[in-house]
């Protein structure tokens, strides 16, 4: 009883709305630095040895430039994560959203393998795939949570695709979208089962103060020129990258 109690201090706490302060587009613009600051570090300072220095030795030897951008980059994907959980509540055409998701995927895919392997073909497919495996999650939740049986197959090849493909985050990042969907009411809970199916890092939790703080909003990004400026950074930042890590810096 008093754990549960706790809880729903915290809760009215996050629904206050002084502390929500941050509208979609500025979580959107939090997501995407901070994913480019990981990215960074995975594929061109990795190669350089400046970033391989401790930065604080008295500390830990292994607090370098590389661990501390690729430790902020955590806080990307759960953000994406819950704004994909926003779009499927407010889009007013889920299958436009859901096709929309996995046009992106395929334009995506190129880029990805080039960042990843130097090549046009990589082991694994970009995050675009899982975002658009965790849409349809929640979307086959609510088509068929009066009916177990089919929502169980329907969950299922859902994750089994998952698994084939080998989409970023895997089986994991589709389950981590469902759950936050699942539990949007119950933000302690939320927070502290979608860490732990993460990966229980302290900064996949820290990413929810971004997201409690989210007011409803939608913000400056607005209109579809500004929506898929957005989506096309993904894939125009990966390429980006592969030619400046391929040059050497």
């Amino acid at each position: 009883m008093e754990e549960n109690s706790i809880s729903k201090r915290f809760d009215l706490i996050f629904r206050k709305q002084k502390y929500r302060i941050l509208s979609g587009s500025i979580l959107k613009t939090i997501a995407l630095v901070t994913m480019l600051i990981d990215h960074t570090a995975a594929h061109v300072l990795f190669k350089t040895d400046f970033a391989k220095e401790p930065l604080l030795p008295i500390i830990s030897q292994k607090f370098t430039l590389y661990t501390l951008c690729r430790s902020i980059g955590r806080l990307a994907f759960p953000i994406f994560c819950f704004l994909i959980t926003e779009g499927y509540i407010h889009t007013r055409d889920k299958k436009k959203y859901w096709v929309s998701l996995l046009a992106f995927a395929v334009i995506s895919e190129i880029p990805w393998n080039l960042a990843h392997s130097g090549k046009l073909v990589y082991k694994s497919q970009n995050v675009f795939f899982t975002l658009f495996l965790g849409f349809a999650a929640i979307w086959a939740y609510d088509s068929f949570k009066k009916d177990k049986p089919k929502l169980l197959v329907a969950l299922l090849a859902l994750f089994i695709v998952s698994l084939l493909i080998r989409s970023d985050y895997g089986c994991k990042g589709m389950a981590f979208i469902l759950i936050l969907y699942l539990l949007r009411e119950q933000k302690i809970l939320q927070a502290f089962i979608g860490s732990c199916v993460l990966s229980n890092s302290l900064f996949i939790m820290a990413a929810f103060v971004p997201i409690n703080m989210y007011n409803g909003k939608r913000g400056f990004i607005k209109g579809n020129i500004m929506k898929y400026a957005f989506y096309i950074f993904y894939p125009a930042h990966l390429l980006l990258l592969y030619f400046i890590g391929k040059r050497g810096i």
